[in-house]
């Protein structure tokens, strides 16, 4: 119930578009019921009996019939009367599709928007959580989740919902209409109905834990897709196609195997469901031509007859009222996987500050910061320094040393476990998320571009703010307007996914043309010109050289010869400073930063290897 009510929230906005799809749904069933007693007047005509019997004669679906056909049919003959209730029948039948026609309509609309909110909220939500959720979380999963899982979703809480009801609305018809030709074989009929619900629900409770493994399953099958896409470039130079076909095939025959399982106890709830209404069928046969025959008739053929249509009638509702609970399961183990994401705290939303940062004039300082991810051991202790207004401060150690992690507590991607991180001053947690990035361009090693055209990455998600002259104004800065001239369509080339189409010099030359753009204050770069030829370094580092004026700069440095003239160099080892200065002063004292630069400088001193 928990789940049902939390995925019916969505559906609230739309309240009266489905409350109409339900009322022209019961008018609907009304209609078809009315088709089933005007079976009644039809077969007494048949048998060339008066179509119906004096008032106060007869069942009460034959006394409700006089009330309600008497003047229509009063004194006409058998072919007149024949015709009247055939006319009505047909009435009845056109008026009833149209009504579920438009039953349907208002019904489809409503889920389909509501669907649309809910993926806009699992999107939304997802933008304020922290980057540690992404990391451990796959991609493929979130996708699932999104999209598969939200169209699982759609039709319990939507067209499913809507025609439970009207099968509820059109078998109560039924019934009504039953009790009104014989209250005893209704009675019958219903003391049989409970039985199926009982031994059916072990059958659904197994059905909903099987269901949520499955799409487990379905996630990580995505997942494996993605990455290899993705990654196809590794693959082929690897020679992985045969260990990926088999890591994929594995997945697959794994969820083939989960969804067999699954079908075999979901589609045993059909041939139980008939089977038993068949067993209802015999008995009321019995049962009825007892009624009907001998001398203690209690019941006419043609009443039987009719109860007989709108007895086998009312199994379609009863088997989808049966049925629907084993739908149902599936799309409610999808909707626990969606509000899984949806309950997860947001907690990069909620933790963003009030106030809105004005501007940056005096610096950026760490004080005794500490950050650990989780429970996990700390990956940043005891780092202080302060970092001016246009100063550079570059950070360097090996790999591990907690460089970027460093940074990433500057934007607020991550929050100090320990200390406090400022701005002018004031602890960064105080500012709006957009505020604080607003003062900050990025640029790392591995530049993210989407598929769309050149001058939307530029400009990205300001494209509107920024005039073309702009855009290429920075292309030019960032020395990447030749490139980007070259283009089939020039700035409005798409890109591709990835921006594969184009080279990692290329790339980067893009990235320093975004941040030039927005002109931040603060510049963080994170190893932006490693793994570069000669050439593409060369040109991009033109492009920082200009980038870095008149801006505060935090720079990782992959190369040591890019930082000579950093204010302040930060040597970081486990997670600590361990030394700090200029680069002369650095060389001078030893230590770890000597060491980096001797290994650096030797190995590119070496000869390289001819072949």
């Amino acid at each position: 119930m928990r789940t049902w009510r939390s995925l019916l929230v969505f559906l609230r906005p739309y309240t009266g578009r489905f409350g109409l799809s339900l009322v022209l749904g019961v008018l609907g069933s009304f209609l078809d019921g009315m088709t089933f007693m005007l079976l009644i007047p039809f077969l007494r005509a048949v048998f060339g009996q008066q179509a119906l019997p004096q008032a106060g004669i007869g069942s009460k679906a034959e006394q409700f019939l006089n009330w309600m056909l008497g003047p229509l049919l009063e004194g006409a003959s058998r072919d007149r009367a024949f015709v009247v209730v055939v006319s009505l029948i047909l009435v009845a039948v056109i008026l009833k599709n149209i009504l579920t026609y438009l039953s349907r309509l208002y019904g489809q609309s409503a889920q389909e928007l509501m669907v649309r909110d809910m993926r806009t909220a699992l999107y939304t939500h997802l933008q304020g959580m922290r980057l540690d959720y992404f990391q451990r979380t796959r991609g493929g999963q979130l996708l699932t989740r999104m999209l598969a899982d939200t169209e699982q979703v759609k039709p319990v809480v939507g067209d499913w919902l809507a025609e439970l009801v009207r099968s509820g609305t059109t078998a109560l018809v039924y019934v009504i209409i039953l009790m009104t030709i014989s209250w005893r074989l209704t009675a019958l009929a219903l003391v049989m109905v409970p039985a199926l619900t009982f031994a059916l629900r072990p059958l659904l409770q197994k059905l909903r834990g099987r269901a949520k493994l499955l799409l487990d399953d379905r996630g990580e099958l995505t997942s494996l897709m993605q990455e290899t896409v993705s990654g196809v470039r590794l693959v082929k130079a690897y020679g992985g196609e045969p260990y990926e076909r088999e890591r994929f095939r594995a997945a697959a025959s794994r969820y083939a195997r989960g969804m067999i399982r699954w079908q075999k106890l979901a589609l045993i709830s059909q041939p139980i469901s008939e089977t038993f209404g068949a067993l209802v069928t015999v008995v009321l046969l019995y049962v009825g031509v007892q009624m009907t025959s001998g001398p203690g008739a209690t019941l006419e053929p043609a009443g039987f007859i009719a109860f007989l249509f709108v007895a086998l009638r009312l199994l379609v509702p009863l088997k989808y009222l049966s049925s629907f609970p084993a739908q149902a399961q599936s799309a409610l183990a999808a909707g626990e996987r969606i509000l899984e994401v949806l309950e997860e705290p947001a907690l990069e939303a909620r933790a963003a500050g009030t106030e809105v940062v004005s501007g940056f004039e005096g610096g950026v300082e760490f004080r005794d910061v500490a950050f650990a991810y989780g429970d996990n051991t700390p990956v940043l202790e005891g780092i202080a320094f302060a970092a001016r207004k246009g100063e550079i401060v570059a950070l360097v150690g090996p790999s591990g040393a907690g460089k970027s992690t460093l940074v990433d507590l500057i934007p607020r991607f991550y929050d100090p476990t320990g200390g406090a991180v400022l701005l002018d001053g004031r602890d960064v947690r105080a500012f709006t998320l957009a505020s604080l990035r607003s003062l900050m361009g990025i640029v790392s090693q591995e530049t993210v571009l989407f598929n769309d055209t050149v001058k939307a990455n530029i400009a990205y998600g300001a494209l509107d703010r920024f005039s073309p002259a702009q855009i290429e104004a920075a292309a030019r800065a960032a020395n990447a307007h030749a490139f980007i001239s070259a283009l089939p369509q020039g700035y409005d080339t798409l890109l591709g996914e990835r921006g594969t189409r184009l080279s990692g010099g290329e790339r980067q030359r893009l990235a320093i043309a975004r941040a030039l753009l927005r002109d931040p204050p603060i510049l963080i770069l994170d190893e932006a010109t490693s793994a570069l030829d000669t050439e593409s370094e060369r040109l991009v580092q033109e492009a920082i050289d200009r980038l870095l004026e008149g801006r505060t700069v935090f720079v990782i440095a992959h190369r040591l010869s890019t930082i000579q003239h950093a204010t302040q160099i930060l040597v970081m080892e486990k997670g600590r400073i361990v030394q700090r200065g200029r680069h002369d002063e650095l060389l001078a004292a030893g230590g770890l930063y000597r060491r980096l630069y001797e290994m650096q400088f030797g190995a590119e001193s070496r000869p390289a290897l001819t072949v």
